[in-house]
């Protein structure tokens, strides 16, 4: 396995080329005026069918917001997991206030009101000592990324760099509105068309000089294809093919544990097409995971391998996942136990709901 390094500038804040190197500095997702999703086209489609229309009967309906008591439990889930941050070392940033409550439009369409800033992972991909908005699909999330500015400015006058996709028009022609499941035997597709460039940075893992990407509903090739022209020649991102039609961000079906190691999620993956890169690397197939705790039941069982790593060894993992606990332990690792299911109603769970702006390393190829 090669080794090869370059040099990095340690004095700037932001400096995070992969998943695990020693975590030092971090952006933790916020709750305020938290709402639930007015526009709800590609939500429909990531749950099994007909489950969207469950969830917001027991919300209340679209486009309002979520019920106290349940963002009231989420801030209880995120004070702890911050505690355990906090414990471990790391310095936590924390998201501005945002009236997600606002509507807005474009001068195609318009949408009663956002989501919330729960999940920095998905609108931004910290690669070295740059930051990278990505060009999401869902017109919800479309000024998401304004919970972050005070942050990002302060960044980026400490020397980091900051860009952007170009913020697609996200007109009807982004989407398949005659969208149906693929059959068992057809070839896989999802809700988003080519039209332009889209990605959430969610569908993306960095293992150094090399990055995994996965399509889903949310990613099309025009964004890996984008994503791999703005990194250049130095960087090569790799098409993770995902099995299940539902697919939403690669963080529930691909994870690295570590130089040379990776963890698969045996039911959306088939492990005999992985790009052949990753045959150098030894692979953990996760354990089938427990039902998990979200009291809103929008989250797939999945969302157990949706953890952070602190290092190589110590990991923030869900308490009550112990098959997975278990195998964590027995391939060397020091899982750290949290309760974080109150946050699920929200769309995200550890890995989701944090952006690593700095981990102690520099750009190595690990393959």
């Amino acid at each position: 396995m090669s080794t090869q390094t370059n040099q990095t500038n340690s004095t700037c804040p932001v400096n995070s080329y992969n998943e695990w190197d020693p975590l030092e500095e971090v952006i933790v997702g916020g709750l305020v005026d938290a709402m639930f999703p007015e526009w709800t086209l590609i939500n429909e489609v990531t749950v099994p069918p007909g489950e969207w229309r469950e969830v917001e009967k027991r919300i209340g309906g679209r486009g309002i917001p979520y019920p106290k008591e349940m963002v009231e439990n989420g801030l209880k889930a995120r004070k702890e997991f911050i505690t355990i941050l906090e414990g471990e070392g790391v310095k936590v940033r924390h998201v501005s206030p945002t009236p997600f409550s606002n509507p807005f439009a474009t001068p195609e369409w318009k949408v009663d009101c956002g989501f919330c800033a729960a999940n920095p992972r998905d609108p931004f991909l910290v690669v070295g000592n740059e930051i990278i908005e990505a060009p999401m699909a869902d017109r919800a999330r479309y000024f998401e990324s304004w919970a972050y500015r005070e942050l990002f400015k302060e960044y980026f006058h400490a020397g980091a760099k900051w860009s952007a996709a170009p913020k697609p028009q996200l007109l009807d022609a982004l989407y398949d509105h005659n969208y149906t499941l693929p059959k068992e035997g057809e070839k896989m597709r999802y809700i988003v068309t080519e039209f332009e460039p889209v990605f959430d940075a969610a569908d993306c893992v960095r293992c150094g000089k090399d990055i995994f990407m996965q399509l889903s509903n949310v990613t099309n090739m025009a964004g890996i294809t984008w994503l791999q022209r703005h990194l250049g020649d130095e960087y090569k991102v790799h098409v993770i093919n995902n099995l299940s039609p539902e697919a939403i961000h690669i963080d529930t079906t691909f994870m690295p544990l570590g130089p040379g190691k990776m963890l698969v999620n045996p039911e959306w993956i088939d492990v005999k097409k992985l790009p052949e890169i990753l045959k150098k690397w030894d692979m953990l197939i996760a354990p089938d995971p427990l039902p998990n705790k979200d009291p809103l039941k929008v989250v797939s069982d999945w969302i157990s391998i949706n953890f952070l790593l602190l290092d190589e060894e110590r990991i923030i993992v869900d308490k009550y996942q112990e098959p997975l606990i278990k195998a964590l332990k027995s391939w060397g690792m020091k899982p750290i136990l949290c309760d974080f299911s109150a946050y699920f109603p929200f769309l995200g769970a550890f890995h989701c709901a944090t952006l690593d702006v700095r981990r102690r390393g520099e750009l190595r190829s690990y393959f």
